[in-house]
């Protein structure tokens, strides 16, 4: 693939995922203003967190990593009828296995919430509110997962904007369940588990009329003994974790914030969202662009090829997470102050949200630049490399939970607290949640640094050209960026006591002078819109 069209598929696919992060803010600020902060909050958080990792795990993770690789090798060597064919057992060995964990998971609902939220087993209202929000998101993990498939297909094709564009759906469900099926149901809260139902179905729809124009859709049929979907299963395995450090770090961060500050879930929740937009705009835009390029250059074996997609993702990256990182670390608290200090979310839930805001951004690079490196191992179907580095991280990140955790109640415990105990202790003390946010940044540096010098190692991948004026420029500009934000942060010190429309107009003024400021020394400095696309 010639390096515009792999630009233009960027662009298609972060536009539309753009739309859907910015959709997803409207959303949590929906859920804040009718909800706020709160058990109730946390008990949909939970119940939400728990499918919504396993689609990352299987779906968005192992499978479409897996699967992406063997569709183009069979794309590129086989026939049309192969394609189908393969489209056909994949579908329904994946729908049948994931029939089965759907069901078994609402079978043992309680168990499940128990294991993830043990802090609420002394709160039975709680727990019991857990327990059915989940039984109503767990089956969003079947559609959502099918939907993965079809676009793992489109992508091969290149067709990145359907995809990317899906996720709207569910944040259009979740708005409308929080302003408006919320004031006519019973328990409000519930209506927000049936829009996460109603809104995996409907994103698989949104899909089939796509595959339908490929001549792809077909029926599902069971296929374990296929060549081609064992292949997938056996690469499916190691990458169930190496793909999914971050998410089974968040999952097990939600089991230690279940025994914090009522609240906490909520906040980190909300700190993920920042992180999600250039994450999920760019990042992972970035991964699913370049897989299937890198993909076709292993089996094509064109190494040069291979080495300079893989070199344009890593520095198209790094221009987008770095002052991404420097702007969410001046501008995260007039951002939730602005967005989400509304109804029932107040001051204090600002401050708290900005705490874990502050330590995640701090990680925005590396996880970044992990979700581009991943791609280069399971491009060539390598699955158990990434393996290795995700096993460090997750252990490293657990002992820095554990270590953080008692540093900053050694600093901040009152004496009432001290004498509850250090297990009752950390729930009474607000704010041990920023410790979870840093052990995350830290753990994922040493994922990427791994990933790094393992992808080294194997001697698949030449540093191009230019890195040096590329690092020169980047500092620049965020440097100059970095400076126009403390000026305003400087004149505008207070952001909690003046108007909702004040707030808007001067976070609009701070974001578009620190964007120019930051674009116009990358121009000033060389670069040009042609560095972005070559490869």
């Amino acid at each position: 693939m010639k390096s515009p069209s792999m630009f233009r598929g960027l662009l298609s696919f972060s536009s539309m995922t753009m739309v859907s992060r910015v959709l997803g803010l409207v959303r949590d600020m929906s859920l804040n203003v009718v909800f706020g902060a709160n058990a109730v909050t946390d008990a949909f958080w939970v119940a939400f967190r728990i499918p919504n990792f396993m689609r990352r795990l299987f779906a968005e993770g192992s499978f479409s990593t897996a699967f992406v690789p063997v569709f183009t090798e069979v794309k590129e060597k086989g026939t049309h009828e192969d394609l189908r064919r393969l489209v056909s057992r994949v579908s329904g060995t994946l729908g049948a296995v994931l029939l089965i964990i759907t069901a078994l998971g609402l079978v043992f609902a309680p168990q499940v919430v128990t294991v993830f939220e043990p802090g609420a087993l002394d709160q039975p209202h709680k727990f019991e509110l857990t327990i059915s929000l989940l039984r109503l998101t767990f089956p969003f993990l079947l559609c959502v997962s099918l939907t993965a498939l079809a676009a793992g297909v489109l992508n091969s094709f290149h067709r990145f904007a359907l995809p990317a564009l899906a996720p709207v759906i569910l944040n259009l469900c979740m708005i409308a369940g929080a302003l408006w099926l919320s004031k006519r149901m019973a328990v409000p809260i519930m209506a927000m588990g049936w829009a996460v139902l109603v809104a995996g179905g409907l994103q698989l729809l949104f899909l089939l009329p796509a595959l339908r124009r490929l001549d792809l859709l077909v029926w599902p049929r069971w296929g374990w003994d296929n060549p081609e979907v064992k292949r997938i299963l056996k690469l499916m395995v190691p990458t169930l974790f190496g793909s999914s450090v971050a998410q089974i770090n968040l999952l097990l961060d939600t089991v230690i914030a279940s025994l914090l500050v009522t609240g906490s879930q909520s906040w980190l929740s909300l700190s993920t969202r920042f992180l999600e937009l250039p994450l999920g705009v760019f990042g992972v835009a970035l991964g699913s662009v370049v897989l299937p390029a890198l993909s076709r250059h292993h089996v094509n074996t064109d190494r040069e090829g291979f080495s300079q997609a893989l070199d344009w993702g890593l520095r198209l990256t790094l221009l987008i997470s770095v002052p991404a990182m420097c702007a969410l670390l001046l501008l995260g608290g007039p951002i939730v102050s602005t967005l989400f200090q509304h109804g029932r979310f107040n001051a204090f839930d600002t401050r708290m949200s900005t705490l874990s805001i502050l330590a995640l951004c701090c990680g925005l690079p590396a996880y970044a630049l992990v979700k581009v490196l991943l791609p280069a191992f399971y491009a060539r179907q390598d699955t158990t490399t990434p393996v290795r580095a995700g096993v460090a991280a997750l252990v490293v990140n657990m002992l820095f939970n554990g270590v953080f955790i008692a540093i900053l109640f050694e600093l901040w415990a009152t004496p009432q607290a001290r004498q509850a105990g250090w297990l009752a202790g950390i729930s009474q003390v607000p704010g041990l949640h920023l410790a979870l946010g840093m052990a995350s940044a830290l753990s994922s540096y040493l994922n990427f640094a791994l990933l790094w010098h393992w992808l080294k190692r194997a001697g698949v991948y030449q540093r191009q050209p230019g890195w040096l004026r590329h690092w020169t420029r980047l500092v620049l500009a965020c440097a100059a960026m970095v400076a126009v934000l403390l000026l305003g942060r400087w004149l505008w010190p207070d952001w909690n006591h003046v108007a909702t429309f004040t707030r808007a107009w001067r976070l609009a003024v701070l974001v578009a002078a620190g964007g120019s400021a930051y674009a116009a020394t990358l121009f000033a400095a060389g670069l040009r819109v042609k560095d972005l696309r070559a490869v």
